[in-house]
């Protein structure tokens, strides 16, 4: 292959971001989108100057000009379809989460490996040089022995009818927002959590619009983050070490007009990242992996590990006691 020929799997509004960086990508190219609906499949792919239109999503995958899938669908069909579209012989993009279980996630990775297909998480400020420098940072003992990890993601969420509010569709804050600063912890900390707690408020419908959610390391590193639907749009994480502190306002969606600030006492360091725009990682990431072979920026082991995690929080907030992870 030269190149990854792509194609959207569902109409969602969140396709928006991933079409400007496949397209301006070299060893990328647009070439299909696919809905239930071809009248709908049509007027998208109209819309957004998309070749082809599919009214089925098997029919978009029997399709041999199409080598890669992103999946925009809702949280509990990311793995069905990503199984799916490993048996059709395509690459996969998924958004997060990539699945809602360990038994999910397993099924992903042995999908993957059966018919040699790349599949990734599209975690993409994993990809971005601003979440790079902050690791770097880190490991680097930039502020010292790391002690203490905050994390923030939220936003007020109106639609009274949005898929994110429905238990049966894998909809809470923990899965939708709450996997960020889970997933940043996790990646500072170079670690996995040994014991975790949460907290949380209940929608009518029975998902967790607020959580509060607690982890520990056997370093002794502590991590606190909170995800919710009911305040106003807040970002932000915190590392907390023996002689400094970073802090990043905008770590999940980063904008690299805003610096890293390293904080050690009254002294204020300012750290300017590169620009690049905010999905092209991600792309280039699955060209690399899926075209060159190279290791993937986000192994599907890794979002095992922090599937893993958000079960074992969610878990402790149904039973009020602190779980413990192997």
């Amino acid at each position: 292959m030269e190149k990854l020929k792509w194609g959207l799997l569902s109409t969602a509004r969140i396709n928006r971001a991933v079409i400007p960086p496949i397209r301006l990508s070299k060893r990328s190219e647009l070439v299909a989108v696919a809905s239930r609906d071809q009248a709908t499949s049509e007027a998208y792919a109209k819309k957004w100057d998309i070749p082809r239109a599919f009214g089925s999503y098997e029919a978009m995958l029997s399709d041999p000009g199409i080598n890669a899938v992103y999946i925009s669908l809702p949280n509990h069909l990311h793995a069905e379809w990503s199984v799916k579209c490993a048996a059709y012989g395509k690459h996969v993009l998924c958004e997060k989460p990539l699945a809602l279980s360990i038994m999910e996630v397993d099924r992903t990775i042995e999908a993957a490996k059966k018919h040699r297909v790349v599949i990734a998480e599209a975690f993409m400020y994993k990809h971005h040089p601003q979440t790079l420098k902050v690791v770097e940072l880190v490991r680097q003992r930039a502020i010292g022995d790391l002690l203490v990890v905050k994390g923030t993601f939220t936003f007020n969420l109106t639609h009274p009818n949005d898929v994110r509010l429905y238990p049966e569709m894998g909809g809470g804050s923990v899965w939708d927002v709450g996997c960020y600063p889970i997933s940043f912890s996790r990646l500072v900390a170079g670690a996995e959590p040994i014991e975790v707690f949460g907290w949380r408020v209940l929608s009518p419908t029975g998902i967790d619009e607020v959580f509060v959610g607690q982890m520990r390391f056997a370093s002794g590193l502590l991590a606190q983050f909170e995800s919710g639907f009911r305040t106003p749009y807040r970002t932000g994480m915190e590392i907390v070490g023996s002689t400094g502190s970073i802090r990043i306002e905008r770590p999940f969606k980063p904008e690299c007009n805003k610096p890293i600030e390293i904080f050690h006492g009254d002294r204020t360091e300012s750290i300017q990242v590169p620009d690049q725009e905010l999905y092209k990682g991600e792309i280039e990431d699955m060209e690399n992996a899926a075209l060159d072979g190279k290791p993937q920026c986000v192994p599907l082991e890794d979002s095992r590990k922090n599937v893993a995690v958000i079960k074992a929080l969610l878990k402790s907030a149904d039973s009020g006691r602190p779980v413990l992870l192997n």
